[in-house]
C-alpha cells in the first residue's frame, strides 16, 4: 500500500511508521519504503520495522526501475507499505508526474491511502477528497485515514461528508500533542539527533 497525502505536514510519516510498527509487532515482516530521495523518513522506518528503508525514486533511477527495486526490497517479505512525498501528485518541477507519489502508485498497480490533515473543516474535506480520486482514474484511493480531528462531533461531521464520495473512512487519528513529529526546514529531525 502506498500512503499518501494532499500536502506536506498532513501525517503521512506519522501514519506510515505507526502502520509498519503495527504490521511489524504481529509479527509480518514488512518492506518500508519511502518514494523520492529522502534519508530521514526511512530511518523511522527502520526502527519500526527492523529493515532498511528504501527509498524508490522514479527521477533519479528513472521510472523503469522502481518496480524492480520495490520487488527487490520486498523479497521475503509479507507486505510493504510505502510512503509517499508531499502531495499525492507533487513531483519532479516542470515534469508532470515524474517522481510523484501518483506515478510510483501507478508503477506499483499499488492502492493509496490518502491522509488527511483535517483540522479546521468539516464539509469541505469531500471535495478535497473527491478532487484527489476523480483527478487521475489509474490511480486507486482505496480509503482515507483523518488526522488531527478533534473530537467525536467533529469526526461525525467529517464521516458524513465523506460518505457523498463513495470512500472509506479506514481511521482517525485524534489531535495530541504525544504525537507530534518534531521537524525543521529540511523535514523530519532525523532517527539519530532524536535519540541524542
Amino acid at each position: 500500500m502506498v500512503i499518501a497525502a494532499p500536502s506536506s505536514g498532513s501525517g503521512k510519516t506519522t501514519v506510515a511508521t505507526g502502520l509498519m510498527a503495527a504490521f511489524a509487532a504481529r509479527g509480518l515482516a514488512v518492506s518500508p519504503h519511502k518514494v523520492g530521495p529522502d534519508y530521514i523518513d526511512p530511518g523511522y522506518h527502520a526502527l519500526a520495522t527492523g529493515r532498511v528503508g528504501r527509498n524508490l525514486d522514479a527521477y533519479m533511477c528513472g521510472p523503469e526501475l522502481v518496480g524492480p527495486l520495490f520487488a527487490h526490497g520486498a523479497r521475503g517479505c509479507d507486505l510493504a507499505v510505502v510512503e509517499g512525498v508531499m502531495g499525492l501528485y507533487d513531483g519532479a518541477a516542470g515534469e508532470g508526474e515524474l517522481a510523484s507519489t501518483a506515478q510510483v502508485a501507478k508503477l506499483l498497480r499499488a492502492p493509496v491511502v490518502l491522509v488527511v490533515d483535517a483540522s479546521s473543516q468539516s464539509r469541505s474535506v469531500a471535495a478535497l477528497v473527491h478532487g484527489f480520486v476523480s483527478w487521475d482514474p489509474e490511480v486507486r484511493v482505496g480509503g482515507v485515514i483523518l488526522n488531527k480531528v478533534a473530537s467525536d462531533r467533529h469526526e461525525g461531521m467529517l464521516r458524513e461528508a465523506l460518505e457523498s464520495v463513495g470512500v472509506p473512512v479506514l481511521g482517525v487519528l485524534r489531535r495530541v500533542p504525544q504525537v507530534d513529529v518534531p521537524g525543521r526546514h529540511l523535514g523530519l529531525v532525523p532517527v539519530g539527533e532524536r535519540r541524542g
